[in-house]
Order: structure tokens, then C-alpha cells, then sequence
């Protein structure tokens, strides 16, 4: 099955907010960076160019999307609110009802894979 496939069926199966939060964020994430891959690893939908940019995962009680490189990235917004003492990866838990600030995440999004391209070019 083809990464996307597997994305697709695992948001689908996923019926409730959390699946519906996850389609909501991977058409966000297409839309900030129209050239990005989709992969499946370590069981979740992993959003790539030029490397790992963020996973999108659902949890019992929260969709976690995980930016690989989200401590070198500037988050004016205050976006992420988990992992905040890693070394280099952040994250953002949604909880139920929580709105997405859509601008903010494409940047991020955007501010990801803009890092992954200069750091490639080194």
C-alpha cells in the first residue's frame, strides 16, 4: 500500500474529531508546502521534503503533530505547546474543539521545510 493509501485509510478509520482534525491538518500541510511526500514510519503519516518535516498522529484524547526540527524553528504564535525542553523536536497536541490558527501552522510547516532545503544545500 502506498504511503498516502495508508494515510488515507488510517484517517478514515479514525471516525470520530481526531480523524477529522487529521485530514484538516494533512490538507494544511499540502497547502504550505505543495511539494511535500507523503511516508508511513513507525506506524504514522510522516510529511517529508528534503527531509522529515512532522508526523501526524492520533491519541486517545489528542492529534499530535511532531516538527521534527521545531526547536530551530521560530514559532511567534506559540504554536507548540509539548516537548518544549527537547533538543531539537516540538510539538503541537490538539485537543478536542481546539481551533487550529491555520496561518501559523502553514508557516511552521513552510519555516520546516525552508530549514530542511538550507540545511541540505550545506
Amino acid at each position: 500500500m502506498k504511503p498516502s493509501d495508508q494515510i488515507t485509510k488510517t484517517i478514515k478509520e479514525t471516525k470520530d474529531w481526531r480523524g477529522e482534525q487529521m485530514a484538516r491538518l494533512r490538507k494544511l500541510i499540502h497547502e504550505a508546502d505543495p511539494g511535500v511526500t507523503e511516508e508511513w514510519k513507525w506506524g504514522s503519516p510522516i510529511f517529508s521534503h528534503d527531509g522529515m518535516i512532522c508526523s501526524v498522529s492520533a491519541f486517545k484524547d489528542h492529534v499530535k503533530v511532531h516538527f521534527f526540527k521545531g526547536a530551530a524553528l521560530a514559532d511567534p504564535k506559540g504554536l507548540f505547546n509539548s516537548g518544549l525542553d527537547a533538543k531539537a523536536m516540538r510539538a503541537i497536541d490538539f485537543r478536542e474543539g481546539d481551533k487550529v490558527n491555520e496561518g501559523a501552522f502553514r508557516k511552521l510547516v513552510a519555516a520546516g521545510m525552508k530549514y530542511n532545503s538550507n540545511s541540505k544545500k550545506k
